[in-house]
């Protein structure tokens, strides 16, 4: 058991639309309770979406819990049991209003592991075409163009505070860059 913690009790303490929360009484490898409270969500995924000239499509949203606007490569949750990498076009659908003919899995991140459940899911998007977003009635986002050397710079500097825009921004980089 080392390393490892053992449920003994769970207590569903609340269950939203997007997330629920359980309080989870655990035993230790040293024989020992401990009490966690656990964040769970289905997770997500996000795309890295690059056009012909080397632009990353990147949104500004407004994001509550931090009362600002945020730059963001597309994001979406996921649905339960649904499939991420058809979460990821359709996200890129409605946030961007682009299709693709290039989507590369760049693997995952697990972007709070002390308290959350999340698992989101990272794709590069090339080859894109354009039509027309389709935005959720909540959700307003403008789209901008950003050179993927400028965002990476943008991510390096801190300006770029997100960290799956983060993570996948630095992924694809180093993909486009050295061809890995």
């Amino acid at each position: 058991m080392h390393l490892e913690e053992k449920t003994i009790s769970s207590e569903k303490m609340y269950d939203g639309k997007i997330l629920s929360v359980v309080k989870d009484k655990v035993l230790l490898e040293n024989g020992n309770d401990a009490v966690r409270e656990v964040v769970i969500h289905h997770g997500g995924v996000t795309v890295v979406p690059i056009d012909n000239d080397g632009n990353v499509l990147m949104v500004r949203q407004y994001r509550y819990p931090h009362h600002r606007v945020m730059l963001e490569i597309p994001a979406g949750k996921l649905e339960k049991n649904e499939d991420h990498a058809a979460c990821g076009r359709r996200e890129l659908l409605e946030e961007t209003g682009c299709t693709c003919t290039e989507y590369i899995y760049l693997g995952q991140v697990i972007p709070t592991p002390a308290y959350d459940s999340e698992v989101i899911h990272m794709y590069l998007a090339k080859g894109l075409s354009y039509s027309k977003q389709d935005l959720d009635d909540d959700e307003f986002l403008e789209v901008e163009k950003i050179p993927l050397d400028k965002a990476f710079n943008m991510v390096m500097s801190g300006e770029i505070a997100d960290s799956k825009t983060q993570i996948g921004i630095l992924k694809a980089y180093i993909k486009e860059k050295e061809g890995i």
